[in-house]
């Protein structure tokens, strides 16, 4: 297989046999190194690598440059390799300039010449990028395929499993798809019974749990120790930020996560209010870094569910899905919210056959040059409708309010107006969802009246709610589910008759003393990521204190 492509563009030679010998110097032993001297020759050079379909993973561009800027070289190179990261060489008088390329030619960095040295002004950035790039890209492929029909729940869940667990595969939809029938006949495999995760090895898995699932393809689902310092219930952004600070502070650290880091942030196609990211960041991304980063500092992750809690004196013991056990001196809870279902006729029947629920990152390719429906108007449903745009014909939002000003980022709101194939409707949300084996119409409601449309994919984004029943009666929760901790607790100035110890709760110490909650399924929390990962690594600081008082 080739080795993918590093392409460096500067018309001044000097310049770009710089950037060339920095490159190969650091990256030539696994990329390949390729220059031009114009923006119009390395279009031509990117135009031939494509038709030979091999790999382009970095574009490195002067900006001044005559005939073609650099900008408009990045700009125009997007349709071609648009996975590529895109990297502006400028001086600083142009950095106005580069910054507004962030949005023009979705550039993900700029660098000021000079770069020197290139150890640590230039590299860690490119480290970054390629990190990002590799998880993203997908090899000539030799390894696990997944095949099922599109319109199935079940198939739903194994791909969203393993797209957010980074876990390459294949996806072949059995309708009308002779390479996945012929796979199925040399395996004696029934098509009637999907999906099936077929291995390079040749074994292969019907319809698995996710449990099932996740320990074939490599993740861990039994813990190493059967003690630990602090057990994190959740990897989303508050649960990974615990675990980071944790891991690192030298608590011995398990997280227990179902599904994939990221929590529900993971299926954000893209989060571009973030500090520290301009040109945004996918929330799988997101998720993906931060499990590395856990995972360098020592912490342990579990692809389980918890599905209950008790307290036994000082120590705390989580149950898992498999029946085992896990305890410690100190739980932090932090499992997040699960998107509200809509309840209407129709919804729970068809979901997974043409409802979904977040999902963006998964299903998008699979809309290609359909309409899409789009159920909400804050932040989560903005994100989603840009993504789709990108390959459904249409996008159409169905929003309740008078518009999306009160409930959505303006970034986001400006974005959308900029995007041609995105449609808003206000006023109006969904009365029935119809189909028999899949979604086929939907029925709505708007300033005209009652009306159907057809409609084969609707993606439903009407906030969240915490899935808290599975922790005993002593956690207290408001009336929603929420979990009370710190100054929350009191009611009319009073502790709750369950907290027994002499000194007052720690800000996010729910009412079981060792027990803390971080995130959006805290009450009261601000549910934005940004805020989520304060709280995390907050909650560490007095898990400190708590483990101290021992």
């Amino acid at each position: 297989m080739a080795r993918p492509i590093l392409l460096a563009v500067d018309d001044d030679v000097s310049v770009l046999e710089a950037v060339v010998q920095d490159l190969r110097r650091q990256y030539g032993a696994t990329y390949r190194v390729m220059r031009a001297a114009s923006g119009k020759a390395a279009l031509d050079m990117l135009a031939q690598l494509k038709t030979r379909q091999e790999p382009v993973a970095l574009l490195l561009s002067d900006q001044r440059m005559p005939g073609m800027s650099g900008v408009d070289f990045l700009e125009r190179a997007l349709a071609l390799y648009p996975e590529a990261r895109r990297v502006l060489l400028t001086a600083y008088a142009d950095t106005e300039v580069a910054i507004r390329a962030i949005n023009t030619a979705r550039i993900h960095y700029y660098l000021t010449k000079p770069w020197d040295p290139p150890e640590e002004k230039l590299y860690p950035v490119l480290n970054d990028l390629l990190e990002d790039w590799k998880a993203g890209y997908r090899p000539s492929f030799e390894g696990l395929r997944v095949i099922g029909n599109r319109w199935s729940l079940k198939d739903h869940k194994v791909r969203n499993f393993l797209s957010r667990n980074h876990v390459p595969y294949r996806w072949l939809d059995i309708a009308g798809n002779m390479d996945a029938l012929q796979l199925l006949e040399d395996r004696h495999l029934d098509p009637d019974h999907l999906p099936v995760v077929l291995f390079a090895d040749g074994s292969a898995l019907v319809a698995p749990e996710p449990e099932t699932l996740a320990q074939r393809v490599g993740l861990s689902v039994q813990a190493t120790q059967d003690f630990y310092d602090l057990v994190v219930v959740g990897a989303g952004p508050a649960g990974l930020a615990a675990a980071v600070y944790g891991a690192s502070e030298g608590l011995r650290s398990l997280v227990i996560e179902p599904e994939a880091p990221g929590g529900q942030a993971g299926s954000s196609s893209k989060i571009e209010n973030y500090l520290g990211f301009p040109s945004g960041v996918t929330g799988a991304d997101l998720g993906r870094r931060a499990h590395i980063q856990a995972t360098r500092f020592g912490a342990e992750f579990l692809t389980q569910r918890a599905t209950s809690l008790r307290i036994d004196g000082q120590y705390r013991f989580v149950q898992l899905g498999d029946g085992r056990e896990v305890s410690s001196h100190a739980v932090l809870l932090a499992p997040g919210v699960q998107y509200r279902k809509l309840d209407i006729p129709g919804a729970g029947r068809l979901t997974g056959r043409g409802i979904y629920y977040g999902a963006a990152l998964v299903e998008a390719v699979a809309c290609k040059d359909e309409e899409v429906f789009i159920v909400g108007g804050a932040n989560s449903a903005g994100q989603a409708a840009l993504h789709f745009a990108k390959f459904a014909c249409k996008v159409t939002m169905l929003v309740r309010g008078e518009g999306l000003s009160a409930t959505m980022s303006k970034y986001l709101i400006d974005e959308i107006e900029r995007t041609s194939n995105i449609v808003i409707e206000p006023r109006t949300q969904v009365l029935e969802a119809i189909g028999e084996e899949r979604l086929a119409t939907l029925k709505l409601g708007g300033p005209a009246g009652e009306y159907s449309v057809p409609a084969t994919s609707l993606f439903v984004f009407i906030g969240a709610a915490p899935s808290t029943a599975w922790l005993p009666p002593s956690v207290l929760r408001d009336e929603k589910g929420f979990l009370l901790a710190g100054p929350d607790l009191r009611v009319e100035g009073k502790l709750p008759d369950i907290w027994h110890e002499q000194r007052e709760p720690f800000l996010l110490e729910t009412s079981v003393p060792g027990v803390f909650v971080a995130g959006d399924v805290r009450h009261g929390s601000v549910k934005r990521v940004a805020s989520a990962v304060g709280e995390g690594s907050i909650a560490v600081q007095f898990v400190h204190q708590y483990l101290a008082g021992f």
